[in-house]
Protein backbone atom coordinates (compact mmCIF):
# COMPACT_ATOMS: atom_id res chain seq x y z
CA UNK A 1 0.00 0.00 0.00
CA UNK A 2 1.07 3.61 -0.52
CA UNK A 3 0.79 6.53 1.91
CA UNK A 4 -2.83 7.27 1.03
CA UNK A 5 -3.81 3.65 1.41
CA UNK A 6 -1.96 3.45 4.73
CA UNK A 7 -4.12 6.30 6.05
CA UNK A 8 -7.24 4.69 4.58
CA UNK A 9 -6.48 1.41 6.35
CA UNK A 10 -5.96 3.31 9.61
CA UNK A 11 -9.28 5.07 9.09
CA UNK A 12 -11.10 1.79 8.47
CA UNK A 13 -9.56 0.32 11.62
CA UNK A 14 -10.57 3.40 13.59
CA UNK A 15 -14.19 3.01 12.51
CA UNK A 16 -14.14 -0.66 13.57
CA UNK A 17 -12.35 -0.35 16.93
CA UNK A 18 -14.07 -0.50 20.27
CA UNK A 19 -12.43 0.90 23.38
CA UNK A 20 -10.40 0.18 25.24
CA UNK A 21 -7.88 -0.78 22.59
CA UNK A 22 -4.09 -0.76 22.38
CA UNK A 23 -2.37 -0.76 18.99
CA UNK A 24 1.36 -1.45 19.00
CA UNK A 25 2.83 0.01 15.80
CA UNK A 26 6.07 -1.39 14.46
CA UNK A 27 8.20 -0.28 11.55
CA UNK A 28 11.35 1.56 10.59
CA UNK A 29 11.64 5.33 10.33
CA UNK A 30 9.44 6.46 7.45
CA UNK A 31 7.42 3.23 7.35
CA UNK A 32 4.12 5.09 7.71
CA UNK A 33 3.29 4.70 11.40
CA UNK A 34 2.21 8.31 11.80
CA UNK A 35 0.24 8.20 8.53
CA UNK A 36 -1.60 5.15 9.85
CA UNK A 37 -2.42 7.03 13.08
CA UNK A 38 -3.67 10.03 11.07
CA UNK A 39 -6.16 7.73 9.39
CA UNK A 40 -6.97 6.05 12.70
CA UNK A 41 -7.82 9.46 14.16
CA UNK A 42 -10.18 10.21 11.26
CA UNK A 43 -11.91 6.86 11.74
CA UNK A 44 -12.31 7.55 15.46
CA UNK A 45 -13.50 11.11 14.73
CA UNK A 46 -10.73 12.36 17.01
CA UNK A 47 -9.99 16.07 17.07
CA UNK A 48 -6.76 17.82 16.17
CA UNK A 49 -3.91 17.42 13.73
CA UNK A 50 -1.95 14.18 14.11
CA UNK A 51 1.81 14.57 14.19
CA UNK A 52 4.45 12.34 15.67
CA UNK A 53 4.77 13.00 19.42
CA UNK A 54 8.51 12.20 19.42
CA UNK A 55 9.46 14.97 21.84
CA UNK A 56 6.24 15.15 23.84
CA UNK A 57 6.01 11.32 24.02
CA UNK A 58 2.19 11.49 23.95
CA UNK A 59 -0.55 13.50 22.26
CA UNK A 60 -4.19 13.34 23.26
CA UNK A 61 -6.95 13.71 20.68
CA UNK A 62 -10.46 14.03 22.15
CA UNK A 63 -13.42 12.49 20.39
CA UNK A 64 -16.22 9.97 20.90
CA UNK A 65 -13.36 7.54 21.60
CA UNK A 66 -10.30 9.49 22.73
CA UNK A 67 -7.06 8.71 20.93
CA UNK A 68 -3.81 8.64 22.88
CA UNK A 69 -0.89 8.71 20.43
CA UNK A 70 2.50 7.71 21.82
CA UNK A 71 5.98 7.78 20.30
CA UNK A 72 8.36 5.76 22.46
CA UNK A 73 11.47 6.22 20.31
CA UNK A 74 13.29 8.10 23.08
CA UNK A 75 12.43 5.61 25.84
CA UNK A 76 15.16 3.27 27.00
CA UNK A 77 12.80 0.52 28.16
CA UNK A 78 9.32 -0.40 29.35
CA UNK A 79 9.95 0.93 32.85
CA UNK A 80 10.12 4.47 31.39
CA UNK A 81 6.55 4.08 30.17
CA UNK A 82 5.21 4.19 33.71
CA UNK A 83 6.94 7.55 34.27
CA UNK A 84 4.61 9.14 31.69
CA UNK A 85 1.43 7.80 33.31
CA UNK A 86 0.88 4.75 31.10
CA UNK A 87 -1.51 3.09 33.55
CA UNK A 88 -3.62 6.27 33.70
CA UNK A 89 -3.97 6.33 29.91
CA UNK A 90 -5.06 2.68 29.89
CA UNK A 91 -7.61 3.33 32.63
CA UNK A 92 -9.22 6.15 30.63
CA UNK A 93 -10.70 3.67 28.17
CA UNK A 94 -9.71 5.18 24.84
CA UNK A 95 -7.55 3.95 21.99
CA UNK A 96 -3.78 3.95 22.56
CA UNK A 97 -1.70 3.97 19.36
CA UNK A 98 1.97 3.40 20.16
CA UNK A 99 4.78 4.12 17.71
CA UNK A 100 8.06 2.33 18.48
CA UNK A 101 6.12 -0.09 20.67
CA UNK A 102 9.13 -2.43 20.76
CA UNK A 103 10.46 -0.20 23.54
CA UNK A 104 7.47 -1.13 25.73
CA UNK A 105 7.59 -4.91 25.45
CA UNK A 106 6.41 -6.40 28.70
CA UNK A 107 4.27 -3.38 29.59
CA UNK A 108 1.61 -3.86 26.93
CA UNK A 109 -1.69 -5.55 27.81
CA UNK A 110 -2.23 -9.12 26.55
CA UNK A 111 -5.01 -8.03 24.17
CA UNK A 112 -2.75 -5.60 22.27
CA UNK A 113 -3.17 -5.51 18.49
CA UNK A 114 0.20 -5.42 16.71
CA UNK A 115 0.36 -3.49 13.43
CA UNK A 116 3.61 -3.84 11.47
CA UNK A 117 4.51 -1.63 8.51
CA UNK A 118 7.38 -2.87 6.36
CA UNK A 119 8.90 -1.56 3.15
CA UNK A 120 7.88 -3.45 0.03
CA UNK A 121 10.91 -5.16 -1.58
CA UNK A 122 9.89 -4.07 -5.12
CA UNK A 123 8.85 -0.48 -4.50
CA UNK A 124 10.18 1.80 -1.71
CA UNK A 125 6.95 3.88 -1.82
CA UNK A 126 4.80 0.87 -0.93
CA UNK A 127 4.25 -0.70 2.48
CA UNK A 128 3.28 -4.16 3.61
CA UNK A 129 0.89 -3.82 6.55
CA UNK A 130 0.41 -6.84 8.83
CA UNK A 131 -1.92 -7.09 11.82
CA UNK A 132 -1.44 -9.66 14.56
CA UNK A 133 -3.47 -10.24 17.70
CA UNK A 134 -1.69 -12.89 19.79
CA UNK A 135 -4.63 -13.06 22.20
CA UNK A 136 -6.98 -14.41 19.53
Amino acid sequence: VGAGETEALGEAMGRALRAPAVLALRGDVGAGKTAFVRGLARGLRAVGPVTSPTFALAHEHPGPLPLFHFDLYRLSGPEDLFDIGWEDYLARGGVCAIEWSERAEGALPPDTLYVTLDSHPDNPDWRILTCDHPGL
